[in-house]
Parts: C-alpha cells; structure tokens; sequence
C-alpha cells in the first residue's frame, strides 16, 4: 500500500510540474502576441489621425483604417484562443484539484487508522501478548517490525499528508489566477468588439465619400501611378548599372571600374531567405504584387513592387543583411531612398526623412541606414528586395 501510495503521489506532482511551465510559458507566448498586435494598432490608430489633420486622401486613410480593422480581428481571434485555452486548463486544473483532495481523504483515511491502531497498542503488555500470541517465530518477528514501525509509519503518512494539502492549496491558488485572467480576457474581448464596431462603422463612411467623388481619386491614383513607375525606373536602371558585365561595348562606358559581384555574399543572403530581420516594426499595410481599389473593384492600383509599413515618427530603419551601400536617391513621393547591394541581390529603403549611410559604406546586419519620414499623414516605409533585375515579394524572406 505504501508503495503504490509513493508511486501515486511521485507521479501527480510530477505532472503538476510539467505542466505548469508549459502552461506558462503558452501564456508568455499569446501575451507577446497580443502586444504586438496592440502595437500596430496604436501605430495605425496615430496614424489615421495625422491622416485626417493633414491628407485629404481618403483611400489612404481607408487602407489604414483596414489595416486596423485586420489587427483588431486579429486581436479578438487571440483573445478567443485564449478563452478556449484557459477554459480547457481551467478544467485540467479542476480535475487534479479533485484528485488530490481524493488522495488527501485516503491518506487521512489510512492515518486515522494508523492513529486507533497506535491508541489501541499503546500498553507494553498488549505488545508482549500481540507477539507471543503469534504462530511461528518468522511471525513473532514480522509483528515486531510492525510495532517497531507503528511510529515511523504514522510519521510518514502525516509528512505525505501535509504535501498533499501544501501541492492542494498551491494549485487552487493558480486555478484562481486562472478564473480572474480568463475574466479579464473576457472583458477586453468586449471592449475590442466594441472598438471594432466603430472602426467598420468609420470605414463604411470612408468609402461612401469615395464614392461620391470617382473622378477626384482617379487623379489621385494616376499621381501616385506616376510616382511609383518613376521610382521603379529608377531602381531598374541602379540594378542595371549593378548588374552590367561590362560587355556593353559602348565607349566612355564605367562598368570597367564596377566592382565584381559578390556571389559569396548573394549565396550568404539566398541562405537567409524566410529568415532576414524586417527593417523596422510595424503593420504591413499595403502588400506585394496587384491590387484593385476597394470601392471601385474594377480600377487597378498602381503595381506595389515591395511593402509598406506603417511606423512611428523618427522610427530607424536597420539593414536586413550585410551589403554595400550602392546609391542613395531622392524621388517624388519616397523622400530619400537607400539602395544596398547583397552581391546580386538588392534591398531598398524608401520614405526616409534622413539617412546615416553614404554611397560605397559597407554596412552590416541590423544597422541604421535612416530613419523614416511623413509623408501626407502617412509615416510609412517602403521597402524592397530584387534579385538580380526581378523583384520579390518581401514578406517572404523576412521572419514570421
């Protein structure tokens, strides 16, 4: 009995044990989620009000009021999975509070028999008749030990005892954390309904306004049409210039003093693909690749060759591997623009305000090329990769 006891209770609290850093360290992960979110939407939130005081822009502002919108579903969806898992720990919890107080009735059975047992043996003489009533010596002998080890047994089971209460009021005490955490989940899942509610309402008026005035944001995106192909122009002719093998032919031609391309380095950065630092924090709020407006479903947006994402003001940019510094330009709409060289791949970073690097600096991963500007209410960073003279889709080489 004493055996099977000892192995019961080794075996409970070693679960309890496991669980109980997995559990937290789950709870770490879905906290840090839920700051970030509550990050960019802060971000999104100061931004959507510089938007207003100074852009006349609605469909910007409706993309980062979308952004917003996409964070905070994002927000509620963690709050869920967080409901859910509190609830089914909740219950695990319950259930080995109810097995421990279980085990603490029969231990307490088991030493409340130890206890008459030891009231009713208490006299010498009922030992020396206990003994010599026995049927044989190797009896004699094993009721000896017996009430030798009446008091050590008694000690034992009164220590497993006060274990069991100390592990028993432990995990009520982290089950009640639990309750009020999982209440507190529940109250800010409302509130983020609530403000989610608004948001969609704001949104909903954003694009009837965009509706009344078709011909105004159609100015608006052929400016920034304009805007963008100047800049992919830009970019194409620096990457050609990069890339030329100097077999051009053409008299007065530099692409004899260009330095060779580093395909050690090229190799170095294709290996770090899905695993490059992002240059800077933040909500992606315009992806790569074609995208249509959202009111008017059949005009296209200008072709967006990289990311934007949308960052406190005087927020540095950091370099997302180790390069060259290849060109630094000025370009209507992007403010100044860093371009670096990774061997045959390129990264760029657009919308800054300043810029900490100059043409021909090697830099390293993770230092500052600049820091990022508004620009029309928007403080946003526009950030590329090409490889050799075909862009990327950045969010695809950056971390998770």
């Amino acid at each position: 009995m004493r055996k099977r006891l000892g192995i019961f209770m080794l075996t409970l609290l070693a679960a309890l044990w496991w669980q109980t850093p997995a559990y937290s360290q789950d709870t770490r992960s879905q906290e840090a989620r839920r700051a970030r979110l509550q990050k960019e939407i802060a971000i999104l939130d100061e931004q959507i009000r510089s938007n207003a005081s100074q852009s006349a822009n609605a469909l910007s502002r409706l993309t980062l009021i979308s952004g917003k919108v996409n964070s905070r579903k994002k927000l509620i969806e963690e709050s869920d999975r967080m409901i859910s898992e509190y609830s089914d720990s909740i219950a695990v919890k319950e259930k080995e509070i109810k097995a421990l107080t279980a085990r603490m009735d029969t231990l307490s059975y088991h030493y409340a028999k130890l206890v008459r047992g030891a009231y009713v043996n208490r006299s010498p003489k009922v030992w020396y008749m206990y003994i010599l009533a026995s049927d044989d010596v190797g009896q004699a002998f094993r009721r000896y030990g017996y009430l030798r080890d009446l008091s050590k047994q008694m000690n034992v089971q009164a220590s497993k005892i006060k274990e069991v209460q100390s592990t028993l009021e432990r995990e009520s005490e982290v089950l009640s954390s639990m309750r009020k955490e999982a209440e507190s989940i529940r109250a800010q899942r409302m509130s983020e309904m609530s403000k989610l509610q608004a948001e969609e309402n704001d949104s909903r008026m954003l694009v009837n306004k965009l509706k009344k005035n078709k011909r105004k944001y159609q100015q608006d995106i052929s400016k920034k049409q304009r805007e963008v192909e100047a800049l992919n122009r830009e970019i194409a002719r620096i990457i050609r210039e990069a890339t030329e093998d100097g077999k051009s032919g053409k008299k007065g031609s530099s692409s004899k003093e260009r330095k060779p391309i580093d395909y050690t380095l090229a190799k170095k950065f294709e290996a770090n693909k899905g695993k490059l630092p992002w240059p800077a924090e933040g909500p992606v709020v315009d992806h790569f690749g074609q995208r249509f407006h959202p009111v008017y479903t059949n005009l296209k947006l200008p072709f967006n060759n990289g990311v934007n994402i949308a960052l406190k003001a005087g927020t540095q940019v950091k370099a997302v591997f180790d390069g060259v510094v290849k060109q630094i330009v000025v370009m209507p709409g992007y403010k100044k623009c860093v371009l670096v060289q990774h061997g045959n791949y390129f990264s760029f970073y657009c919308k800054l305000g300043s810029v900490s690097v100059k043409a021909g600096d090697k830099i390293r991963t993770g230092q500052v090329v600049g820091t990022v500007d508004t620009i029309g209410g928007e403080t946003q960073l526009h950030f590329q990769i090409w490889s050799g003279r075909t862009p990327q889709n950045p969010e695809t080489w950056l971390r998770p």
